[in-house]
């Protein structure tokens, strides 16, 4: 163990720590579980692109009090420097996880202990309603404690601005300079002052709920396919407190809630992982959804921002759809519905990160929509919407990680707006005698077949971290000349903020802020990109691979032949 480690170790262990923490490190010591003890305490949590987030427990890389308590000290702190003279007002809410009501009170108390007043969400809540009431009651910032979709070892705190939207630079570092300025516990104030404690509860969630009504854009539609059979899970999770609501606010009757699921708990115990990504997160709804013949099935997770979807294929069989196709199926139903409507006037425009579909760029230029590429993290598409208020309309934004976004009120991912549009979409391909799916393929006999992949690389502790890094650093210093046969044309380096053609040696800068990210494009028109995560121990590769879809009898072939062709991208890069 290091000397800065070791000295870190020492100071919990005779520093102003709780006694069960200093029991449980002096039981790692004794069982000899050094790497165990490295990884807790050999760097400081960090914000990422989804906040503080790690495993609980003791250390200064764990989820704790304390550590909880010097991230709020340290934001309070940074607030009142950008907000001098004014009353500091902060939204709190949190997640069904284990732990999550304790560090909800901590982070409560911090802020009230320093003159802050705080809106709290007595009662679990889902992440975008805490970002709804940021915006609704005039907040400097909020928080919200999760760890979304991660183990139930984890929890997470996940920091917001004025605007609602988690925060980015220079605020993020800014709070972690703050944090870092304090050294000891002992520099936080831990005793909170309950008078200045405001409860929220049904007064904001109808406020919520009715915002999200009005972004239906044809009512007559639901009305009519009001007995549209659902099948709707939380996972355990915060879900349950609004899905129901919102589907019956905007008409639906038919709702079926996976009972065995539907009860908060951070041990998930029906699940292994509690992610709507996961086949098998989803399959008691699927299973439910079956013995119903229902029509479709969502799924959220524990802090309800992401949202999976599953309906029958062309030949009547359940199968999941992917954040790419679910986010193209939103909004290619919001922009030939806002076309229909008459509300397209040269002023919308989408939003999306890189390494989400092409396809919703493709629709979007077709209905004469503009559209933004960013950096991976919803904080980054918030950023786009703060910029362009006032001037230009945001009709959706979206990323390949079941994270969607309609309207402008929210400025987080949203699952409980995505249930209600998604169930939109379920009804007006119904209204056309369609599946989802059906739905789904005429999107892409219309546009292109595009099909996505994505594999995770966990590489776990230090260690891991370090193996991660040398991976990046490899494919940057010796990039292949050729991808499963097909040569490498265009080179996106968003970490030296260059995008270079390799044909004509042309460099020009990417226009975004740089991120250890790589982006592969090959002359047949594939994409691969490189991502080490923000919030998990892993490095994550996303493939892209288009080809014409000329009838739906072609589907099989073509989504055969494009599996192909991805699998051999990933024999041909050893990613295994």
């Amino acid at each position: 163990m290091d000397m800065t480690t070791q000295s870190r170790v020492d100071q919990w262990l005779h520093g102003a720590y709780d006694e069960e923490s200093k029991r449980q490190i002096r039981s790692l010591m004794e069982r000899g579980s050094e790497k165990d003890l490295i990884d807790a305490f050999y760097k400081d949590l960090e914000f990422g692109t989804g906040g503080l987030r790690g495993l609980m427990g003791p250390g200064t890389n764990r989820m704790n009090r304390y550590t909880v308590g010097m991230a709020t000290q340290g934001l309070f702190n940074y607030l009142a420097k950008s907000f001098p003279g004014e009353t500091i007002k902060v939204a709190i809410a949190h997640d069904s996880r284990n732990n999550s009501d304790y560090f909800a009170r901590v982070t409560a108390d911090v802020f009230t202990a320093n003159g802050a007043e705080v809106y709290f969400f007595r009662e679990l809540r889902p992440t975008p309603e805490l970002s709804f009431s940021i915006r609704e009651l005039g907040c400097h910032s909020g928080v919200v404690i999760t760890a979304s979709h991660n183990p139930k070892e984890y929890n997470g705190y996940k920091a917001y601005w004025q605007d609602g939207a988690q925060m980015v630079a220079p605020h993020d570092k800014n709070v972690i300079a703050e944090v870092k300025n304090i050294k000891d516990p002992g520099d936080v104030k831990f005793t909170g002052d309950e008078s200045k404690m405001h409860y929220l509860g049904e007064n904001i969630d109808q406020k919520y709920l009715d915002r999200i009504a009005g972004l239906s854009v044809f009512p007559d539609v639901i009305q009519r396919q009001k007995d549209l059979s659902i099948v709707y899970t939380p996972i355990h999770g915060t879900g349950i407190t609004m899905v129901p609501k919102v589907l019956a606010r905007v008409g639906f009757t038919n709702v079926h809630v996976v009972e065995e699921q539907a009860q908060p708990d951070g041990n998930f115990p029906t699940v292994i992982y509690p992610n709507p990504e996961e086949s098998e997160a989803m399959s008691m709804a699927v299973t439910k959804a079956k013995n119903l013949n229902a029509d479709l099935v969502m799924a959220t997770d524990p802090d309800s921002d992401r949202v999976g979807a599953a309906a029958k294929n062309h030949k009547g069989e359940w199968q999941l759809l992917n954040g790419n196709q679910t986010a193209s199926l939103i909004f290619y139903y919001l922009l030939e519905a806002w076309q229909q409507a008459g509300k397209l006037e040269g002023r919308e425009y989408i939003v999306k990160t890189v390494v989400t579909t092409d396809l919703l760029a493709d629709v979007a230029r077709h209905y004469g929509v503009e559209v933004y590429d960013v950096l991976t993290g919803f904080k980054f598409i918030a950023a786009i919407m703060k910029e362009n208020e006032g001037k230009k309309t945001f009709i959706a934004g979206g990323e390949e990680s079941y994270g969607y976004l309609v309207g402008d009120f929210v400025r987080d991912k949203d699952a409980i707006i995505s249930c209600a549009m998604i169930a939109e979409v379920t009804a007006y391909a119904k209204d056309k005698n369609l599946s989802l799916f059906d739905l789904l393929l005429e999107i892409y006999m219309k546009f292109g077949f595009y099909k996505e992949k994505l594999i995770s690389l966990t590489r776990k502790g230090k260690e891991g971290a370090e193996e991660i890094q040398q991976m990046m650093a490899d494919l940057r210093a010796n990039p292949p000349e050729t991808i499963n046969g097909s040569k490498l044309v265009r080179l996106i380096d968003y970490e030296m903020d260059q995008d270079r053609n390799l044909l004509t040696g042309e460099t020009r800068p990417t226009g975004l802020p740089k991120s250890n990210v790589l982006q592969f494009i090959t002359e047949d028109g594939s994409k691969i990109s490189a991502r080490p995560s923000g919030t998990e121990p892993k490095i994550k590769f996303y493939f892209s691979v288009r080809e014409k879809l000329e009838s739906r009898d072609a589907y099989e072939q073509v989504s055969k032949q494009l599996d192909d062709r991805v699998q051999g991208i990933i024999d041909s890069m050893k990613l295994h």
